[in-house]
């Protein structure tokens, strides 16, 4: 039973899961503001690429290799997005799109870096690392009665999960502060807002920054989680995706980004044989959603909902030991 739910391939698409719904929130984030952005496949390529350079050349520590890529894609999202300022919806959209795809491109061309359309293999593997490294102590998975693979990426997904919760965490409180308010409100009414005092510039690029960071720092787990990149990782079909993601589990609220990357990811391994269609299958759904529903899966009214269906559950529960203990 413990081998069936330890596979490897289990762990490995719990793993992809935690990685797309850090790139669900990126792009949570921006829409959050109010701004359309699909740029977060760039960002992606641009964290993944780094931290791959960094630790296969420079043999980096792969956590120094992982915060640089995040950092060095938050810097290129505030240079992309205080120009980006001037453009507005599906404008923005078009610019972000093409942002990525000249990163694409530059990764294809520059071939005496990122070796082209081959791509770069021999990435430092996160799980294999931190094998090493117990082994070293003197631990061994055996001890456990766990196979090398097993404990590799259990320990992997382990670390990703804690990265989730965090990162959920801190954008919940996000969203109480000021900051969170100042998101709101200029994607309510951006000149409403500007009237209210709001410095629309810094609140705007903060956005666009905090999406950018995210998505770099996805792209640096994936680099590490993968052991190999490619720029055909981060077409333009990866920013349709990531979209998807937040636009069918529901942009209000960032419960929605998380169904919606789980949702997903989970959808084409259970119908991979007719993963081929899966970008139909996206695109369908996207048609769907569109039309009948809007919001995503998930808002603020199911969220409610829930919240209303618990406390009435617990106060069940509660009136029913109360009855008992008299």
């Amino acid at each position: 039973m413990l081998d069936e739910i330890l596979n490897p391939y289990y762990l490995q698409v719990a793993g992809f899961i935690m990685i797309n719904i850090i790139l669900a929130i990126s792009i949570y984030i921006t829409l959050s503001s109010g701004q359309l952005s699909l740029g977060s496949a760039g960002f992606m390529g641009i964290g993944a690429y780094t931290s791959a350079l960094l630790t296969i050349h420079f043999e980096l520590p792969i956590i120094v290799g992982i915060l640089a890529g995040a950092v060095v894609a938050g810097i290129i999202g505030i240079l992309i997005g205080i120009p980006a300022l001037r453009l507005q919806g599906v404008y923005l959209a078009i610019a972000t799109l093409g942002f990525g795809e000249v990163v694409r491109i530059i990764f294809v061309n520059w071939e005496s870096v990122t070796r082209g359309s081959i791509g770069l293999s021999g990435i430092p593997h996160m799980g294999r690392e931190l094998l090493r490294f117990f082994k070293d102590i003197g631990f061994d998975p055996e001890m456990m009665g766990l196979k090398n693979n097993q404990f590799v990426y259990l320990l992997v997904l382990l670390i990703l999960v804690l990265i989730n919760i965090v990162l959920i965490w801190f954008f919940i409180r996000q969203n109480k502060s000021r900051i969170g308010r100042a998101f709101a409100a200029i994607k309510m009414d951006e000149t409403a807002a500007e009237a209210m005092g709001l410095n629309i510039t810094y609140y705007k690029v903060l956005s666009f920054a905090q999406g950018a960071v995210l998505a770099g720092f996805a792209g640096a787990l994936y680099a590490h989680v993968l052991a190999y990149i490619s720029p055909a990782d981060f077409a333009y079909h990866r920013a349709i995706e990531i979209l998807i993601f937040s636009v069918f589990g529901g942009s209000e609220v960032i419960w929605g980004a998380v169904f919606g990357a789980t949702f997903l990811t989970l959808l084409p391994e259970a119908l991979r044989f007719i993963s081929e269609y899966r970008y139909m299958i996206y695109g369908a759904i996207l048609v769907l959603m569109m039309a009948f529903r809007p919001q995503g899966i998930i808002d603020a009214s199911v969220l409610n909902w829930f919240k209303k269906k618990s406390k009435s559950k617990r106060g069940t529960n509660h009136g029913t030991r109360t009855n008992k203990n008299n």
